[in-house]
């Protein structure tokens, strides 16, 4: 008894500790306020590049904003990849907005790569900026981070924008998967020199174009549907400056409209740039090790009337409950739903699957549309 005492102690400290990791590397990332430091209102000429399919609801209030932003000179390019809503009509009535039809699909690209190189082809400016077409920018978004990589020096600067939650799945599983990519990624590690950790977010990414040309831009990473991390990586492994900060009063998305949207598009990125099955094991027994089996103590404890079990299952449905719900109301949403993330543990472990599932058929992704293979070395197929 006392052995398994003394076992049930050491996980539960090792659950704490796990737990703990998040909630530090969330306090660790750099959080960049509006005018602080105060973004220049003028500098090196930056184009946007807006990779758009089907964003006609969110184009057109993304563009507004890039109008109306401080720092000067920007240019805006919309490439549009085949949309058969209103995406084209309404970047078209901005002034001031370039739009371009992407170029047939070529045989091995991710449609969003095309389209970003593309928009990033015959630009001069010194700064490429990555922009989604569902993110808002606040008037000085586009400034702070050009003032962010010129005091320095990054080649890279990413932002992570407050995440917009509406419906019920939402607002129960983003702040969770906000914890698994801060967790799986390291993200504040990023910005240490010498680091091996390597992220980006392709809603908001920026590039000096002279590194971006060099390492290949989209078309060295032209298969990879997480392009961001992708491109990442090959910065990362060029020993170029990288900085990734959370700019939550500069920046919002709403990521998905329903669950179907949300589904499809976590079911890529938990794929990462190519699927390995061990990996995505790992991920399952991570999950019920350290968010569901946690949960089970106190109840076994309160059977077999275990005293040390249901110390132990108390602290941990306190500290799992508490930092959940801290959590879920410090990414910008309700603490309440942060108590249901046994629910949001439960979408992933179904996602999850789905991608073990998916790799081990050779069943290929789908993302707006069109399908991708999960081997990036294999040939994509023929796309709409």
């Amino acid at each position: 008894m006392l052995l398994l005492d003394t076992a049930l102690v050491a996980y539960t400290v090792l659950v704490l500790l796990v737990q703990g990791l998040a909630i530090w590397l969330a306090y660790a990332m750099p959080h960049l306020r509006p005018g602080e430091p105060p973004e220049p209102a003028e500098g090196p000429a930056v184009r946007v590049v807006i990779a758009a399919r089907d964003e006609g609801e969110s184009i057109g209030p993304c563009l507004d904003d890039l109008r109306a932003q401080r720092y000067r000179p920007i240019e805006i390019v919309v490439v549009d990849g085949g949309s058969k809503d209103d995406t084209v009509t309404e970047a078209q009535r901005r002034p001031g907005v370039t739009v371009r039809s992407e170029p047939p699909l070529p045989a091995g690209w991710v449609g969003k790569n095309w389209a970003c190189h593309v928009g990033a082809q015959g630009s001069t400016a010194p700064f490429l900026l990555f922009l989604d077409a569902d993110v808002r920018c606040a008037p000085g978004a586009v400034g702070a981070a050009i003032g962010w990589a010129e005091r320095d020096g990054a080649d890279l600067v990413t932002l992570a924008p407050r995440i917009e939650t509406v419906g019920f799945w939402e607002r129960v599983v983003l702040p969770f998967y906000t914890q698994m990519v801060l967790t799986y990624f390291r993200a504040p590690r990023v910005n240490r020199p010498g680091s091996r950790a390597a992220m980006a977010n392709g809603q908001f990414l920026l590039v000096r174009r002279s590194a971006y040309e060099a390492l290949g831009g989209h078309a060295a990473i032209a298969p990879l549907v997480l392009e961001d991390v992708a491109l990442a990586r090959r910065f990362r492994a060029a020993g170029r400056p990288m900085r990734v900060g959370w700019a939550p009063e500069t920046l919002t998305t709403r990521m998905y409209r329903d669950r179907h949207e949300m589904f499809e598009g976590l079911l890529k990125n938990v794929h990462d740039t190519e699927f390995r099955a061990a990996r995505q094991l790992g991920f399952l027994g991570a999950l019920l090790a350290f968010f569901l089996l946690p949960l089970a103590i106190l109840p076994l404890g309160l059977l077999y009337a275990s005293p040390v079990a249901v110390a132990c299952g108390a602290v941990l449905y306190v500290a799992l409950f508490g930092k959940h719900a801290a959590f879920a109301r410090g990414v910008g949403g309700r603490a309440r739903d942060g108590l249901l993330f046994p629910v949001a543990v439960g979408f992933y472990l179904v996602l999850i699957a789905s991608s073990l599932a998916r790799g081990l058929r050779g069943r290929p992704l789908t993302w707006k549309g069109r399908e991708y293979p999960l081997d990036p070395r294999a040939p994509a197929p023929p796309s709409p």
